[in-house]
């Protein structure tokens, strides 16, 4: 009955954290008339103190010292903050231009691009369906492309960046918490020198937007940090197949708001592009749905075979290969929101690395 619970708690973080994700677009027109830049500072600042807190209420501390010795990770570190940034800017700098559909469409192909880098990268190999969804999402975006007289390049951009920032999260094999602790630490410097300049010169619209704007430019942090914080809570309790079906909820809830409340026009041709890219995710993850059963069932069988013979048997290389990333194949967008990387993505197009732990992953 406890194991219910959880999951049910579990279950509910993840919708909460994937939703707040999603509706993340009505927030930042409220920080007008402060441009993108100026927000992205006080994300920036903002964020470290408040995840500077979380950290002391739950005292992890220890490491600090460990990334401090490590320089390779501390590059590391730095190359994720930078790609961050890109993406963070440039998600604020959409939605406040009228871009949340195109900002959505870079979330919905995120998947699709991070398993291209996965090939392209790393020379893995791809199921014979995810070669399909691959094609087919570079159809969508040849469709969005003619039906914008331009490629999207407000999807690439976040699209790519966000599965960079994903690709170098997972070799600095860092928590959530810590890791946003981190890249922001490495970019307060910066963001706090820029804040400073802006009210040296009188264009800070900190304090001239009145105490009010004062404070939503300050709440940048808690938007940044609550969703990761039920995210990183929903991690530890439902499997990664779950977190993988859930990360779709933050570009749809995007998708409709720029629809529906922002009413940004939806031509024929960009309705065909997106039809698409949903077919495309449908493609993948009904193929990682089907592989983690056929895996599930084959590493059940080994354990019985296992369970049978002797206990000092060796285990097979079988064995070895299926059961670690049976439970991370589905794909998985964490998204625009917080800096949270996908638990899963890196894992659908693998065939037997080690699993993704999602509480050391984060979105923006």
């Amino acid at each position: 009955m406890e194991g219910k619970n959880e999951q049910r708690a579990g279950l509910l973080y993840g919708i909460g954290a994937y939703v707040m994700w999603g509706l993340v677009p009505l927030f930042w027109p409220l920080l007008k008339p402060s441009g993108a830049i100026e927000i992205l500072a006080h994300r920036m600042v903002w964020s470290l103190g408040v995840v500077t807190i979380a950290l002391l209420a739950v005292r992890r501390w220890a490491w600090i010292g460990e990334l401090v010795r490590d320089r390779r990770k501390l590059a590391l570190i730095s190359v994720a903050a930078a790609t961050i940034t890109v993406n963070w800017g440039l998600y604020i700098w959409a939605v406040n231009n009228g871009q949340v559909v195109e900002a959505s469409l870079g979330y919905f192909i995120n998947p699709l691009v991070t398993i291209a880098m996965g090939v392209l990268l790393l020379g893995e190999r791809l199921r014979p369906v995810q070669w399909v969804a691959v094609a087919t999402g570079l159809a969508a975006v040849l469709v969005l492309a003619i039906g914008y007289g331009r490629p999207p390049w407000i999807s690439l951009v976040l699209a790519f960046s966000f599965a960079t920032y994903g690709l170098v999260k997972k070799k600095v094999n860092m928590g959530g918490l810590e890791s946003l602790a981190a890249e922001t630490a490495v970019l307060f410097v910066p963001a706090l020198g820029f804040l400073l300049w802006l009210a040296a010169t009188g264009k800070s619209t900190f304090t001239a937007g009145g105490t009010g704007h004062g404070f939503l430019l300050a709440a940048t942090g808690i938007v940044t940090a609550i969703p990761l914080i039920c995210f990183g809570a929903a991690a530890v309790r439902v499997p990664l197949s779950t977190l993988g079906l859930l990360q779709y909820l933050a570009p749809i809830f995007q998708f409709g708001l720029g629809v529906v409340y922002f009413k940004e026009s939806m031509p024929p041709e960009r309705w065909a592009g997106f039809a698409l890219v949903w077919l495309a995710l449908s493609l993948l993850t009904w193929d990682a749905l089907r592989t983690a059963r056929r895996n599930r069932a084959l590493a059940v069988k080994l354990l019985a075979t296992a369970a049978a013979a002797p206990a000092t048997a060796t285990p097979t290389p079988e064995a070895a290969a299926i059961l670690p990333g049976d439970a991370a194949i589905l794909p998985s967008d964490a998204g625009p929101l917080g800096g949270t990387t996908t638990p899963a993505l890196e894992a659908a197009t693998t065939t037997g690395t080690e699993a993704p732990n999602p509480a050391q992953q984060k979105i923006t």
